[in-house]
């Protein structure tokens, strides 16, 4: 997949520093595109834009759907461009400044919920609407039908729905269709303004020569559209409560592992339908990005199921999965596959095994090169795959700089040193690490932005089996400046990535 020597920034569009709240697809992007131009960069990687829920924390991994996009990324100022609203809208809407470097979820929203019921009520009649309805009916009719329901029951699980919804029979999903109009099509009205400025903003990303790396969730959540309309694809009871679910053994990130508690794919029936549903999802996002990462690859070649009553991952079994079958289907139905694997954790030779045969490059992340002696560490620099991608941290480490001072142990701290041949401090670390990376034999090195600015540990953006605090970073404004981008030029140049 990955032919030059490149380089690009890893940074969510949540986390911008735009205007309203948080990071979205007007100015502020465009500006960030136009900084990874003047930097030499290539790839911009964003984590998922699927609808984010207050009460997950807003994490991008757990949306009620995994095709629908996130109407908090909607920008108001595109919206003007687009002329879904008059300049004049904006003119009494003050910018939210009051926790700088933090999103503010709700406070974005409170913005944009008059705009956009203010664009639905002009605009819900055009072509360019209804067209946008039929060309992704497959997912957003059901999606948006399902939206409006859990409104309707109070946020109630879809399997506590009245039972010819919970089963769907045709005469209770047309009857909740006629009798829910309005509503659905306001849902379907959000996900056309997103997608109109996403497919602004990536012909942008085209004419500044900038990739976008787009990030694919293994799983699902029980409450999601997608398990509602297909749940004879998962490991579900009679009543539709999982029977085991998904997580990881001890990793990394936890002594008893991270118990995600997704409902687990049946496999098994996903053979016998062919992957449509899977080969629809990655066509799905392939037609939004130019290259896909894989969450959690290993979940495709056996997966840790764990019994549904547990409280930990640790009484896990694994289970394989028919994972040349899928490939074969895969590569049947769509002709180019760039793909990344996530290939971080309990990695077996299986998994390499399944990577190597379909040329699917990996992930090497640098803060893990000196927990252990570096000369044999796959994660050190000198150690890095040249067919795979490396980084110096992805969103689920701390920042270099903050795992150099808060989680590295004395001698780990004495590794690194011992590596670079200086006596470190944590920004010294983070910038030696960015240089290490860089000049690395990756073909693409991927650098989260915190760790070109040197960031310390306040910058973190997520942190794994913590339920709380995260997903809240971002950007200050002018935070990225015009000397940050020359600096980078010039490392990029010297390492042979422009």
């Amino acid at each position: 997949m990955i032919k030059i020597r490149s380089s690009g920034i890893l940074l969510p569009v949540q986390s911008l520093a735009a205007k309203y709240g948080i990071g979205d697809l007007g100015p502020a992007a465009r500006e960030f595109v136009q900084f990874l131009h003047a930097a030499g960069q290539h790839v911009w990687q964003i984590l998922p834009v699927t609808p984010t829920e207050a009460q997950h924390g807003h994490s991008p991994y757990h949306s009620p759907s995994a095709f629908a996009f996130n109407p908090l990324l909607i920008s108001p100022e595109q919206m003007v461009e687009h002329g879904f609203i008059g300049k004049a809208d904006l003119n009494g809407i003050a910018e939210i400044t009051a926790s700088p470097g933090k999103i503010a979820y709700d406070a974005a929203w409170e913005v944009r919920k008059d705009l956009f019921a203010k664009a639905f009520e002009l605009h819900r009649k055009e072509p360019d609407f209804e067209a946008f309805c039929r060309q992704h009916a497959h997912w957003l009719d059901d999606y948006a039908l399902f939206t409006v329901l859990t409104r309707q029951y109070r946020d109630r699980f879809w399997h506590q729905w009245p039972a010819d919804l919970v089963r769907r029979q045709p005469d209770a999903l047309a009857a909740a269709s006629r009798q829910l109009a309005g509503p659905i099509a306001w849902i379907c009205f959000l996900e056309y303004l997103f997608y109109r400025q996403w497919t602004d903003l990536r012909d942008f990303c085209a004419q500044h020569e900038i990739a976008i790396m787009g990030d694919l969730p293994i799983y699902v959540p029980l409450h999601s559209a997608d398990v509602w309309c297909r749940p004879e694809l998962f490991k579900l009871d009679p009543e539709f409560q999982p029977v085991v679910v998904s997580g990881v053994p001890p990793d990394y990130f936890s002594d008893t592992g991270q118990l995600w508690g997704h409902p687990v794919y049946d496999w098994h029936t996903h053979e016998k339908q062919g992957f449509d549903c899977w080969i629809s999802r990655i066509s799905h996002n392939l037609d939004l990005f130019d290259i896909l990462r894989i969450d959690h690859f290993r979940g495709l070649v056996a997966c840790w199921e764990v019994p549904a009553a547990d409280t930990t991952a640790l009484n896990g079994k694994w289970h394989q999965v028919p994972v040349h079958s899928f490939f074969r289907a895969l590569h049947h139905r769509i002709s180019c596959l760039p793909l990344v694997a996530e290939d971080l954790g309990h990695i077996t030779a299986d998994v390499r095994e399944v990577m190597a045969q379909y040329d699917l490059p990996g992930m090497r992340v640098l803060v893990f090169g000196f927990n252990n002696d570096p000369s044999q560490n796959p994660n050190a620099p000198h150690n890095v795959d040249p067919a795979g991608v490396v980084y110096t941290g992805t969103h689920d480490t701390n920042t270099a700089a903050g795992w150099f001072e808060n989680e590295a142990t004395e001698i780990a701290q004495k590794r690194a040193s011992a590596y670079f041949g200086a006596n470190l401090t944590p920004a010294t670390f983070a910038r030696l690490l960015v240089r290490a990376a860089m000049m690395s034999t990756a073909r693409l090195c991927i650098l989260p932005i915190q760790d070109i600015l040197a960031l310390g540990q306040q910058a973190r953006i997520n942190h794994p089996a913590r339920p709380k605090g995260n997903w809240l970073w971002r950007l200050k404004p002018n935070q990225l400046t015009a000397e940050d981008a020359t600096r980078h030029l010039t490392l990029t140049k010297i390492y042979g990535r422009a």
